[in-house]
């Protein structure tokens, strides 16, 4: 038996090492665990695992983040679960905790990022990978922060209207570049803005993401007319909020952005 400590530094005992059958209900570490070379050893993935593309065909759909098929996962008899605490419920960990063991992840910075890559290279018996992949992405960060500069708001829904705060995975890639959210502090990780609060906070940058609400260019118009210095773009939400391999793409994505301004 091996016992791991997760991101809410809970012990996490694996009978079965290295797992054998793994079910993945975070999209962006089951394109962490494809990378890592975990294809025959996943099972199942959510709905939302989008990449690698090919997965969700050969694999298992058990549901999607927030609702999960728990009769499917009983069937594919997995011995690890990987879960993650924003994009899943307290219920769902508790749910499959009664099928296998459930290891969840807790990321709200970059180290907490790039600690999880190591941390699930060593849970998956993949340590090596881990460590390159921590190194590429860890290196590509540094040779970036702070080279922007100016205040933004980033849009993650509409009506109403919904930014990142400053509790946040996406506050933290963003002001590692040397971008200032315009949010204060706030109870909130994810407030709600009117019309007029916008227009008090005026951000330089207007990031509008494509999920988890897929803004589409007619919202720029609607926000350019309360906010008309500022630039707004649609962005790439996996590049600010996917932790994991995606992170290898976020620097290049952010630096043709600021290009095309």
């Amino acid at each position: 038996m091996r016992v791991f400590k997760d991101g809410l530094q809970r012990n996490v005992e694996l009978s079965v090492f290295p797992p054998k059958r793994i079910i993945s209900l975070v999209p962006s570490q089951t394109e962490l665990l494809h990378d890592l070379g975990l294809n025959t050893k996943v099972v199942g993935i959510t709905k939302f695992c989008v990449h690698p593309i090919q997965w969700r065909k050969e694999k298992a759909i058990v549901g999607g983040t927030k609702q999960i098929h728990i009769d499917k996962i009983q069937q594919l008899q997995p011995d690890l679960i990987i879960a993650n605490q924003e994009e899943n419920t307290k219920e769902i960990v508790e749910e499959c905790s009664k099928i296998c063991p459930v290891y969840v992840t807790n990321i709200k910075t970059l180290d907490d990022a790039f600690e999880m890559i190591l941390n699930i290279g060593e849970l998956i018996d993949a340590i090596l990978p881990a460590q390159h992949l921590y190194t590429c992405i860890k290196n590509e960060f540094e040779s970036y922060k702070n080279v922007f500069s100016g205040t933004f708001l980033y849009f993650i829904w509409q009506n109403p209207y919904m930014v990142a705060g400053q509790d946040t995975f996406i506050h933290a890639v963003l002001s590692h570049f040397g971008l200032k959210n315009a949010i204060d502090n706030t109870n909130s990780r994810y407030p709600e803005l009117t019309e007029n609060d916008i227009k008090r906070l005026n951000p330089e940058y207007v990031f509008l993401s494509s999920e988890p609400y897929p803004f589409k260019p007619k919202h720029i118009k609607e926000l350019q007319n309360i906010l008309p210095k500022s630039n707004i773009l649609l962005v790439d939400g996996e590049m600010f909020s996917w932790y994991g391999s995606r992170m290898k793409h976020t620097c290049n994505y952010i630096k043709k952005l600021f290009q095309a301004i």
